[in-house]
């Protein structure tokens, strides 16, 4: 694998990561209702009558791939970068996990490990990931 392709690979997923907090920062796309509070886009389009409804957790699957790293060396270049994204840990939960334990665990089981200070290299239930604010 040539470093400068993984890092190519991981800017591009740090960059999606960033359009996925923009998303959840839009606001409404309508001319709203005086009877009601303003809600952003992704509010207005899919978390339906709840203003306390979290935006979903954002998830990253590593699968294997020829003439890149394993999917574990992958997640963990992923989970440096990603720390740096102001809205992670905070605006946006973000968890990764690779195909070998997605496949075996499936998604309901402990595969997921969060992003964020503080959450080290624990792995988690998807019911269990910590809510955004």
């Amino acid at each position: 694998m040539r470093p400068l392709r993984a890092a190519q690979d991981e800017a591009g997923l740090i960059a999606k990561l960033e359009r996925y907090d923009a998303y959840r920062n839009a606001p409404a796309s309508g001319r709203g209702n005086a009877a009601r509070a303003p809600r952003s886009h992704w509010q207005e389009t899919y978390a339906g009558p709840s203003l306390e409804r979290p935006f979903p957790p954002v998830l990253f699957v590593f699968a294997p791939a020829p003439r890149r790293a394993a999917p574990t060396t992958r997640e963990a270049v992923f989970h440096e970068r990603a720390r740096r994204v102001g809205s992670v840990n905070y605006r946006l939960t973000v968890a990764t996990t690779t195909l070998p334990l997605l496949t075996h665990d499936r998604a309901d089981g402990r595969v997921w490990r969060v992003i964020g200070n503080g959450h080290g290299e624990e792995r988690r239930a998807l019911a269990a990931l910590p809510k955004a604010r």
